[in-house]
């Protein structure tokens, strides 16, 4: 039964309604109320086996202690009226409802499922291990917390945090009891406003009220909390690069402002065995090198382990050796893996869960999504204006995928509901553009060590991309690549191009026009006499297939939405046969043109959008993957092809000629 036509309304009243799965958490004599997982729109094959210990996982690989507590499960939830309620939070007080941490208010899987959840109050208790190192410091973590959180222990207010994709951590030692029960209140009050009137933030696709390619929003919690033991003078963040040539830079920030004598040791994969062991002084970069290692690369994703000493703190991490650069090959420039030209291939990567909305169920699930794009040769992901938990990008390390990560858009002008008048000054107030900024280089900073990341995205299609005032462009692509010089910039993707950056990036629907002399409307054409940037595709394909209901977001406004997808193939077969034609045509761009690398619209399905190459509930994969493969090996043997050409590409008149 499709459903592109409209919903059944016995359907539509199922997705409020909670299942009689009840599920039961206390923590260290703290009574909790029952824990319900709400029966939302649509599930996943992970859905049911989360219980109430999700994510129980080390959240941050690339800097991990081995004293540390998660505090995921069923904490406490009730909605507030405003900033208010700051002056006088409800200490002491049972909130309301029980929330399942971390997925986001919003989610079936916080048990919550709510609407609006603008202004939050979120509740927990805690012991600290006895075992734990005596005299150190007890830190508390949040992977992320969208949007704006205020952190209170035993009736202090000790921290506020602004910005919903971005980890922070508070020193909260000084809060604790001695008595070993300590409430976290909130942990937090939560501001969340998403698009509300009057508010221009960084949210990517999330909308208050979703209308197609916008989607539900995901407030609160929505990445792991948990607690860990450090010295006073302790590791607060490692910045480590390592080039091809095997020289590694590295950056070990303390807590204090002394210049602590730190060590740095280098394992053998797979292996306690010592590699290379350097030392240097904290909060300054110091450099040495390398003898005999593997690269990194997508067929050979090799990783070495680290071992950080500062004083008394020891932490874990991991680097890969690779460098990311431009030149041309054969005259015309190409993304440069290791010096060589490689084709990236990839597909638009959402990140949304019907369970859990920004947070997949489990790590199982999450990285199924990579394993079933890996198995037909996907060796790249565009991360759409979202940014994932830490252990995303340890995946995708460990897996040999690439990523173009994105910065999650603010509300543009044209995407604000009822602006009829389609206003093009985007960024609304300096406030905005300066938040903007700010998360940006937040971005940065907290994932510039995965070797998976080759390239950064500053602006998707326009979408709070300011241009009456200034081309801002030009002044974040210097900034981005101050921040991190050994990574690509994508500055503008799709539209309203001022060549800015190392890309020109043109979004074409279906069909690819990929470092052609033809161009759509939202696009320019590529010139290379006169653009010597890197030619890519930055989203095509976009073709759907319709579904059953057992694979929709039932949601009326979204299966209404179906179709207005780009296309639509009435079968899997079809759907199959068009996008072997739309990349066969791909194909012949990479060979006559300058095509260097593409992205395929869409990973997933996600709520009224059908063109993914998995459903929403990852439960359907529409692929023929033995087709599949053969048509992405087609891509790289065709650039593999042009990478060893001796020809010149030139474009004369009205002929054809290899570009």
């Amino acid at each position: 039964m499709h459903l592109s036509i409209g919903i059944l309304s016995s359907l539509l009243a199922t997705t409020a309604v909670a299942t009689s799965n009840s599920r039961f958490f206390k923590r260290q004599g703290y009574n909790s109320t029952d824990y319900v997982l709400k029966q939302g729109p649509l599930d996943t094959p992970w859905t049911e086996k989360v219980g109430t210990d999700p994510w129980p996982e080390y959240p941050r690989p690339q800097l991990a202690r081995s004293e540390w507590k998660n505090l995921n499960g069923v904490w406490r939830y009730q909605n507030a009226t405003g900033f208010s309620e700051l002056n006088a939070p409800p200490f002491g007080k049972e909130l309301e409802l029980p929330v399942l941490v971390p997925f986001c208010l919003e989610s079936a899987l916080s048990g919550v499922m709510g609407n609006h959840t603008i202004y939050s109050w979120y509740r927990t208790t805690f012991d600290v291990p006895s075992s734990w190192t005596a005299g150190n410091r007890v830190l508390l973590n949040f992977g992320a917390v969208d949007w704006n959180a205020t952190v209170f222990v035993n009736g202090h207010q000790v921290f506020n945090h602004v910005g919903g994709y971005f980890s922070f951590s508070v020193d909260v030692t000084d809060q604790l009891s001695t008595n070993g029960t300590n409430e976290l209140y909130e942990i937090l009050f939560v501001f969340d406003p998403t698009d509300m009137e009057g508010y221009n933030i960084p949210l990517g696709k999330q909308r208050l009220v979703p209308s197609h390619i916008f989607y539900t929003p995901c407030s609160g919690i929505w990445q792991t909390v948990w607690l860990e033991s450090a010295p006073a003078n302790h590791i607060t963040q490692l910045d480590v690069s390592a080039d091809m040539y095997g020289k590694v830079n590295v950056t070990v920030h303390g807590s204090g402002n002394t210049s602590s004598i730190v060590q740095v040791t280098i394992y053998e994969p797979h292996s306690t065995v010592a590699k290379v062991t350097a030392k240097g002084r904290a909060n300054e970069p110091f450099i040495f090198d390398v003898d005999d290692f593997d690269l990194w690369s997508p067929d050979s994703p090799t990783l070495y382990n680290m071992t950080v000493k500062m004083d008394g703190d020891t932490v874990q991490s991991y680097t890969g050796f690779r460098t990311i650069s431009s030149g041309e090959v054969d005259g015309v420039p190409r993304p440069l893996l290791n010096g060589d030209f490689v084709f990236m291939f990839g597909t638009l990567d959402q990140g949304y869960w019907p369970d859990g909305l920004h947070t997949p169920p489990s790590r199982e699930a999450m990285v199924y999504d990579l394993e079933v794009l890996k198995s037909v040769g996907y060796n790249m992901l565009r991360k759409h204006i979202k940014i994932e938990p830490a252990l995303f990008y340890q995946a995708c390390d460990e897996m040999g995928i690439m990523l173009i990560q994105d910065m999650p858009a603010l509300v543009d002008g044209y995407h604000i509901p009822g602006n009829v008048c389609h206003d093009t000054d985007d960024v609304k107030d300096e406030a905005s553009q300066k938040e903007f900024e700010r998360e940006l280089a937040l971005l940065i900073e907290q994932h510039r060590n995965y070797p998976s990341i080759v390239t950064w995205m500053i602006y998707n299609e326009g979408w709070g991309q300011e241009r009456k005032k200034e081309y801002p462009e030009f002044r974040l692509t210097d900034m981005v690549k101050s921040l991190d010089p050994t990574r690509l910039v994508d500055s503008v993707s799709g539209w309203h191009d001022h060549g800015a950056g190392d890309f020109h990036d043109n979004h074409h629907y279906s069909s690819p026009q990929c470092g052609t002399p033809f161009y759509s409307t939202a696009s320019t054409p590529y010139n290379p006499s006169q653009d010597r940037r890197i030619a890519i595709q930055g989203e095509f394909g976009g073709i759907g297939n319709n579904i059953t209901e057992e694979h929709a977001w039932k949601v009326k406004a979204s299966i209404d939405a179906v179709n207005g997808t780009y296309e639509l193939d009435d079968t899997i077969e079809i759907w199959n046969y068009r996008a072997h034609h739309i990349l066969k045509e791909l194909e012949e761009q990479i060979t006559l043109f300058a095509c260097s690398g593409a992205v395929w619209t869409q990973t997933t399905d996600v709520e009224g959008e059908v063109n993914g190459m998995m459903t929403y509930d990852r439960r359907l994969i529409r692929m023929d993957k033995d087709q599949w493969k053969d048509d992405i090996q087609a891509l790289y043997d065709a650039a593999e092809k042009r990478g060893n050409s001796t020809m010149r590409m030139m474009a004369r008149g009205d002929d054809l000629d290899v570009l």
